[in-house]
């Protein structure tokens, strides 16, 4: 047993390195993930993807928030532009 200690480290002392390896790359794929590593907020709102900044739908639905249009014109235009672009959830919520 003694010359097991005086030989060296041996072949196992390169998974090490491996395991360092795999933690970084892990680290890294999770805040790529979450957009933490490219400064951005999580696309994800609700379970549902975010619908961006200068859609039609987001413009669409701006123009009635700020009463531009009425409801009735909203609906309609909504419609039309969920023919034409497609949304990701047909529940009625923009």
């Amino acid at each position: 047993m003694n010359t097991l200690a005086h030989d060296g480290p041996g072949p196992w002392v390169l998974f090490f390195p491996l395991i360092w390896a795999a933690v970084v790359v892990g680290v890294v794929t999770v805040l790529r993930r979450t957009g933490i590593w490219r400064g951005r907020p999580d696309r994800r709102q609700g379970g549902r993807p975010a619908i961006a900044e200068s859609s039609p739908i987001a413009v669409l639905g701006r123009r009635f928030a700020a009463g531009e249009i009425d409801e009735e014109e909203y609906w309609r235009r909504l419609s039309v532009l969920d023919e034409q672009f497609g949304r990701v959830a047909k529940d009625g919520a923009a």
